[in-house]
């Protein structure tokens, strides 16, 4: 068994010196992604149907910090039974078109329908059964 052990070479590198930046120029900041997540992509299929079909009174509630079964609630009115059950069946239509899931319940009355699109939670009312429930009251941060 032969052991070689290698002298350490003779010639040493110089430390690179650090590149100075021009005077003046700070740093660009990195740019975020701006590919929008699944959820903003879901919400915003969301508010585009509620408007294309005329929803009433749209607001978006992040309830992120005070709920654990959802991100966003959206709660939207619809002048009558009717249309709010017109309304449901477009948000369910562009969530599937836009290969998203979604199930709503309350349709047959047409009074409150919840729609359960995963991480977003959609409440489609009509305009007397909102006031009573005050929902955007209870759940706004």
């Amino acid at each position: 068994m032969e052991t070689r052990i290698q002298a350490a070479s003779p010639r040493r590198r110089k430390a690179a010196a650090p590149k100075k930046k021009p005077a003046g120029r700070a740093a660009a900041p990195r740019a975020k992604s701006t590919k929008p997540s699944p959820t903003d992509r879901r919400r915003k299929v969301i508010i585009t149907a509620l408007e294309d079909l005329k929803g009433e009174d749209i607001v978006t509630l992040n309830v992120r910090e005070v709920c654990s079964f959802a991100d966003y609630m959206i709660v939207a009115s619809g002048r009558g039974p009717r249309h709010v059950a017109s309304l449901a069946d477009a948000v369910i239509e562009a969530l599937g078109k836009a290969g998203f899931r979604g199930a709503a319940e309350g349709q047959e009355t047409g009074d409150w329908v919840l729609i359960d699109a995963g991480d977003i939670v959609v409440h489609l009312f009509r305009p007397e059964i909102r006031e009573h429930y005050h929902l955007e009251k209870m759940w706004s941060v």
